[in-house]
């Protein structure tokens, strides 16, 4: 069968692929390679990689989009300053827009990257309204315990996976402030277009996986991370703010201020990267239980995932 053939079996079932998998599997450079081999633009499904001058950090490696010579389109990456917020429903607001401007081309949407809440809310089609801030609220709200507030916030939400909004004061404020709003006004957005995706997951032996985590997290260290830290602190960005950049951000800035040495920093940041990319696995399983169907292959296959593309069916 011809690429040609490939790329038109696939558009009459589908009109976006994704590639899935954990932190250093390998899916940004598989989602280059198949956007070479069908004619594809990657959206990234990165919460952290849309800040400019965030990029060791974030594992925003800009030379893997150009391969042969060949340079790949890419979207939602370096499109906004670290100041300003950017939650889920500006990416799902910017992924739209994307997805429509790469199709009304005829080229193919390959979305990719590691935030799994990204991810669900594109294949499952999630319904938001945009929510105003609420100033009432958020006086009535200025004077409670945290621990008041995850009661309240649990109370509409019990089922709340996403423990980020438990931990710190201002996100969990504006959780508040969502959830009441979805209450108190039912109606909401539709997405502006259906999505068909075919998604395509990468496995990787554990081992394996854990070695490449240490291996990229040296690499970067010595490319110059704690340094980026530096400058977007030089920047009159506070270590609370970077502190909610991740981990990499996290640790560094640990490290920057004198609460632990280099050799604990590493340790430690190592082992919470391990740590994470587990909960990335448990998060695609989640998405397999509810319903999304992921295609697996054994490593970045590019071989094994055309003949999953080309052999797709709804």
């Amino acid at each position: 069968m011809t690429t040609e053939d490939v790329i038109r079996r696939f558009k009459e079932n589908y009109n976006l692929l994704i590639v899935l998998g954990s932190t250093a599997s390998g899916k940004t450079d598989l989602a280059v390679r198949l956007a070479m081999r069908i004619g594809g633009e990657i959206i990234s499904a990165d919460s952290r990689q849309v800040y400019i001058g965030m990029d060791l950090g974030t594992g925003k490696d800009i030379s893997a989009y150009k391969q042969g010579g060949t340079v790949v389109r890419y979207h939602l990456i370096d499109i906004i300053e670290p100041t300003e917020e950017f939650n889920l429903f500006s990416y799902r607001k910017w992924f739209y827009s994307c997805f429509l401007e790469i199709s009304s081309r005829g080229a193919v949407p390959i979305l990719t990257g590691g935030t799994g809440l990204y991810l669900d809310t594109i294949v499952r089609g999630y319904r938001m309204a945009e929510v105003p801030v609420n100033q009432k609220l958020r006086e009535e709200l200025a004077g409670e315990e945290m621990s008041s507030l995850r009661r309240r916030f649990l109370k509409h939400c019990p089922e709340a996976h996403n423990t980020t909004d438990l931990l710190e004061r201002k996100r969990l404020i504006r959780a508040i402030e969502i959830a009441e709003f979805g209450r108190n006004h039912p109606q909401n957005t539709e997405p502006p277009v259906k999505i068909d995706p075919f998604v395509i997951g990468i496995r990787c032996e554990r081992e394996e996986l854990r070695r490449r985590i240490t291996a990229r997290l040296r690499s970067r260290l010595e490319a110059g991370m704690i340094e980026e830290v530096k400058q977007l602190f030089a920047k009159g960005i506070g270590w609370k703010r970077i502190d909610s950049f991740g981990l990499e951000y996290r640790y560094i800035a640990l490290y920057l201020q004198g609460k632990m040495d280099r050799e604990t920093m590493f340790r430690k940041l190592n082992t919470r990267i391990h740590q994470f990319a587990k909960r990335q696995e448990t998060w695609f399983r989640r998405m397999e239980r509810n319903g999304v169907q992921i295609h697996w292959i054994e490593g970045a296959d590019e071989d094994a995932a055309i003949r999953l593309i080309a052999d797709a069916r709804p």
